[in-house]
This record gives C-alpha cells, structure tokens and sequence, in this order.
C-alpha cells in the first residue's frame, strides 16, 4: 500500500475513533466503503413506534432485533472487504456458513431451496423476530394468492398466523405442515 493510502486510513480511523456524530461517521465511511447503511434520520425511532402503535401493536413491545455480524460491525462475516455491495459467498451458501439448517426434510419451501433466504428475512436488522421482513400473516401473501389460500376450507375460520400451522423452512408433509 502507498504512503498516501496509508495515511488515508490512518486519518480516517482517527476520525471514527475520536467519536464524531452519526452524519459524519457515514460520510467517512461511504467514502471508503460500498453499501454502509445511512444513518437513522431523526424521529426514525419515534415514527417506528407510531407505525406499530397504527398496526395495533403496544409501544412497549416494539423492538428491534438486529443480525449478530452486522450488531457486532462485522460486515466481513458476510460482505468481500472493501467491496461492502459483493457477499462473501454466495447467497445459497452464505446463511449456511453460520446457520445450520438440515435439508432432509420431503418438502422444502421454495424460497429456502433456492437459497432465496432474505425474501423473508433481513439480513441486518427487523422489528419481527427471526429479522422476518413482515409479520408471517403478511409477507407469506407476497408469493401466496390470499384469495386462493382463504377459499382452502382447511383456512375458514383461522385467524393465526400462517406459521402456526405451516413450517415456514421444510416438512415431510404437504403444505409445509407441521
């Protein structure tokens, strides 16, 4: 590496380190880095909760779970150093270098088999638990025709979600039944 480059880092992690506020930290980094998340903008937090409260859920239960790579700010566990927009693998292997899911199962959910991951969860952070993109009554209607889905007479009358009866990874039975 040249000096000037060198010097380039050096200055720029003396920036991160003495602790500037969130604007500046993103514009360092952006500048070195493809793909770092912009900041929160301000009264984010307070227009999450009023979202939540407008979907009926209790202000006290909105919560944010974040990835443990990307809490941690270990964008290398997942994404090409210095090319933060290229994965470290790909997709179908990616998740799989961390979580162990077996494949043994007769039926697998498309999604899952194609190593489609992130069409149901977020890869660095969500307000639904397991960083699904949606609550599963919600986002399963993305692919799933809720027309088609209600006029299945096993579906009059239920109002849980859909994983309280489907597996939403793999089953041995049809349907992804559990």
């Amino acid at each position: 590496m040249k000096g000037w480059a060198v010097t380039a880092w050096v200055c720029a992690l003396a920036v991160l380190l003495i602790g500037c506020d969130a604007t500046t930290r993103y514009k360092v980094l952006s500048f070195f880095f493809d793909g770092v998340p912009p900041p929160e903008a301000p009264g984010a937090a307070e227009a999450r909760r009023a979202a939540a409260a407008a979907e009926g859920v209790p202000a006290e239960r909105v919560r944010v779970w974040v990835h443990g790579p990307y809490g941690a700010r270990l964008c290398t566990a997942c994404h090409v150093p210095g090319e933060m927009n290229t994965l470290a693998a790909p997709g179908e292997q990616l998740c799989f270098q961390c979580h162990e899911i077996k494949m043994g199962k007769k039926y697998v959910h498309g999604p899952l088999a194609s190593g489609g991951c992130t069409a149901c969860h977020d890869p660095h952070s969500s307000r639904y638990r397991y960083l699904l993109v949606a609550e599963s009554d919600t986002f399963c209607f993305y692919c799933h025709d809720r027309q088609a889905v209600a006029k299945v007479s096993a579906h009059a009358g239920v109002s849980e979600q859909c994983t309280a009866c489907h597996d939403a990874h793999m089953s041995d039975k049809k349907y992804l039944l559990k």
